[in-house]
């Protein structure tokens, strides 16, 4: 069996939530746009991707950074700095991809 197993895997359905949510947001602007027939400027298309691409960026290095707390021999204080850095990065992110939403669907 893998040391830490239900830690890693926790880890990685957290990462593979932010994906989810990323793609479900992305979809759904690019959608609701082509349903309701509203020319919307390319840029906010583009936009709107490339904020999607930044929140799964971002959960990656998230994921990363909670793996290697996981599979550290030290123990770490549940402080931690970095975790809490790209978790506020990841949220930035997530509002920054809502708001793209909204520019592109009105």
């Amino acid at each position: 069996m893998i040391a830490n197993y239900t830690e890693l895997a926790a880890n990685e359905r957290t990462f593979l939530a932010w994906v989810r949510t990323s793609i479900t947001m992305v979809g759904f602007g690019l959608v609701a746009t082509r349903i309701t027939h509203v020319d919307a400027p390319l840029w906010s298309e583009a936009l709107l991707m490339a904020s999607g691409g930044l929140v799964t960026i971002v959960a990656y290095l998230r994921m990363l950074s909670i793996r290697r707390r996981i599979l550290s021999r030290t123990k770490e204080k549940d402080e931690a700095v970095g975790a809490d850095v790209f978790l506020i990065a990841l949220i930035i992110a997530l509002l920054i991809l809502l708001g793209m939403f909204a520019v592109h669907v009105a």
